[in-house]
């Protein structure tokens, strides 16, 4: 099998890019495969502090391959038979492609995705695992699978009215049309645009990592899902309690108050982020 995911890791920015382009990545079981193992070999690596989830080619992933759909013609769902490590404790994602999408989000350090070109169907449900996205102008977004007669089973139905809200997420999941990049980040869909999104991308998360990981981790955690509200503020609370005089959180302040860049200790791993 040829490469379908490379990751490196410069300067505490991991990039996670989808190596398939002439499929426009498209995701069959081995394209699967490759993104969960990609991501799960991020859990625990103390010097990742941000990760940037990329694509080769002119488009960003166009969702899945057509040879998946063909065969569920005659009942098989093809992506059952990936071999994947078993899901963390606590995870909601059990299916192969709820976990290719919101293993993204169980992360403990944020997540910026990429997107040029098509991000349709489960290729866009993937985009949704993160926690921003910078898409092109020009790109092409679409809840597509209502075109296949089927629903979004990629995470997208609790993901998507996060970010837009029940309604939009209704006409975007009913009708299948697509959205442009700039339309987008009108309906919540997007957070920016930029006309090379990857490098925006790659400079939010060396943004990213130049903070203190732990409150950026704290971050993460209490932005995580929705929760009632005294659970919330209960929550917000014990993050900042833990926070203060924390050995990166002095060091923040001296080198704001020294004027210097601070050099911060990477933190050991901790719970998922989605499930906190």
């Amino acid at each position: 099998m040829s490469e379908r995911v490379r990751t490196t890791v410069d300067d505490g920015v991991a990039e996670v890019r989808l190596i398939r382009p002439e499929r426009r990545n498209a995701l069959d079981v081995a394209q699967f495969t490759a993104i969960v193992h990609a991501a799960e070999a991020l859990r625990d690596r103390t010097d990742v502090r941000a990760v940037v989830l990329s694509a080769d080619g002119p488009d960003f992933c166009a969702g899945l391959d057509r040879d998946m759909f063909r065969a569920m013609r005659s009942g098989e769902r093809l992506s059952a038979t990936a071999e994947l490590p078993p899901p963390r404790d606590g995870s909601p994602a059990h299916a192969t492609g709820q976990r290719a999408a919101y293993v993204w989000a169980e992360l403990d350090v944020p997540v910026v995705a990429a997107v040029q070109g098509h991000a349709l169907g489960g290729g866009l449900q993937i985009a949704l695992g993160a926690d921003l996205r910078i898409v092109a102008p020009t790109a092409t977004l679409s809840v597509l699978e209502i075109v296949w007669g089927l629903v979004p089973d990629m995470g997208g139905t609790l993901l998507l009215p996060q970010l837009v809200g029940r309604d939009v997420a209704r006409d975007l999941t009913f009708t299948g049309r697509t959205v442009s990049g700039t339309e987008a980040v009108a309906l919540g869909l997007a957070t920016r645009t930029a006309e090379d999104p990857r490098a925006a991308a790659l400079a939010t998360a060396h943004e990213i990592a130049a903070r203190n990981p732990h409150a950026v981790r704290a971050a993460k955690r209490l932005l995580a899902a929705p929760r009632p509200p005294a659970e919330q503020l209960a929550a917000e609370q014990a993050e900042i309690g833990a926070l203060i005089a924390s050995p990166n959180q002095r060091e923040a302040v001296t080198a704001r108050l020294e004027g210097r860049d601070p050099v911060f200790a990477d933190p050991a791993p901790g719970p998922p982020a989605g499930t906190g």
